[in-house]
């Protein structure tokens, strides 16, 4: 069986909407990494941007699914459900990774046949997010695992596509209430893109302690990451 015909062992699941710009950076991290039996699925989620042009230099490297806008949840459930590979990578199109992530994932899972996922501190722009090892009271007062963590197939139970914020803490709650665990890695594995509008964001911490609404200003990030902070308390009785 020729390399072309072996069965991946990871898939990397890329959801994009208007990422024309980051996601060939994302591409070509990917394509640097010391781990080479792995498979790129993008899911372009109805972006209107020139994400298709960006993309097709790459076209051969990479499965290309293309739905309607349906949201960053319904396009890593459709690339998961087209994946092959034994674990699951889903990968914001914003993220740049180190050149050894995949291998050090696998390197984790490896190590640990009890986790259900390998997660890693990275940065966000200039900010660097270290977080911690994992520790499911503290997972359920706050999330601290990124989307972009290796997970071992068998044991994703898919992302909820109602959910619109905070998928990524929706789906490792999920995870913990079947009795699932993740490992943490403590080395910075990927660089964040800023990017407006896109699927990363990162509220700076002053911002969740100001008054907003009692100094008769709306601020509807805050906002909806109130309501969505509302909506996993509820369904996950935090």
């Amino acid at each position: 069986m020729d390399d072309l015909q072996k069965k991946p062992i990871v898939s990397i699941v890329i959801p994009s909407y208007q990422h024309a710009r980051e996601i060939p950076l994302c591409l070509e991290s990917i394509f640097k990494q010391t781990f080479s039996e792995y498979e790129i699925i993008v899911v372009n989620d109805g972006s209107t941007d020139g994400t298709v042009e960006a993309l097709a230099p790459y076209m051969s490297r990479i499965v290309y699914v293309a739905q309607e806008n349906r949201g960053g949840n319904a396009a890593r459930n459709r690339g998961a459900a087209d994946a092959c590979g034994e674990y699951l990578l889903f990968c914001d199109a914003d993220v740049i990774m180190r050149p050894d992530m995949l291998e050090t994932m696998l390197g984790a899972l490896g190590a640990h046949p009890e986790a259900s996922y390998a997660y890693s501190s990275f940065k966000f722009g200039w900010k660097k997010f270290r977080m911690w090892p994992f520790d499911a009271a503290k997972l359920r007062r706050m999330n601290f695992v990124h989307t972009t963590s290796l997970i071992r197939r068998e044991h994703f139970p898919g992302f909820d596509e109602k959910i619109r914020r905070l998928q990524d803490w929706d789906l490792w709650l999920t995870m913990l209430e079947r009795g699932r665990m993740g490992v943490w890695i403590p080395e910075y594995l990927f660089l964040c893109l800023p990017h407006a509008g896109g699927i990363s964001l990162w509220v700076p911490k002053i911002f969740n302690v100001i008054p907003w609404s009692k100094l008769g200003i709306r601020m509807k990030n805050m906002e909806e990451l109130e309501e969505a902070r509302r909506v996993m308390k509820e369904k996950h009785k935090l």
